[in-house]
C-alpha cells in the first residue's frame, strides 16, 4: 500500500477522519497477515514509511504508524503519506550449545 491520505472532508470531522484512516491501515495489515506464507517464511513482516509527503517519507516501524498519524493531527496538517510493504520474516535460531548455561 503506497498512498497519501487527505484529513480534509467537506462533511467529516477531523476526529473521525482520523479514526477512518487508522482503521483502513489495520484492515490492510490484517488482509496480508491472512495471506498464505511462502515455503520457509515463518510470519509477515512489513516495511513501512511514513511522512508529510511521498519526498519525505522515512522507515518506521508499523507498531509507530498510530503515534505518527496522532502527531500528525495535532500538528494539524491535512495529510501524510503511507507506505506498507509486505515481507515474508523468518525467526532467529538461538543454538543452545552457543549458550552454556551454569557457566559456574
Amino acid at each position: 500500500m503506497k498512498k497519501t491520505f487527505e484529513l480534509t472532508h467537506p462533511k467529516i470531522k477531523l476526529a473521525r477522519r482520523v479514526d477512518a484512516v487508522k482503521h483502513e491501515l489495520k484492515k490492510y495489515l490484517k488482509r496480508e497477515r491472512k495471506k498464505s506464507l511462502p515455503a520457509g517464511a515463518d510470519y509477515w513482516d512489513f516495511d513501512c514509511k511514513f511522512g508529510n509527503t511521498e519526498a519525505e517519507a522515512e522507515p518506521v516501524h508499523v507498531s509507530q504508524l498510530n503515534k505518527l498519524i496522532d502527531k500528525t493531527q495535532a500538528e494539524s496538517l491535512t495529510s501524510f503519506y503511507v507506505e506498507i510493504l509486505a515481507k515474508p520474516g523468518f525467526r532467529k535460531v538461538n543454538d543452545a550449545s552457543d549458550d552454556e548455561l551454569g557457566d559456574n
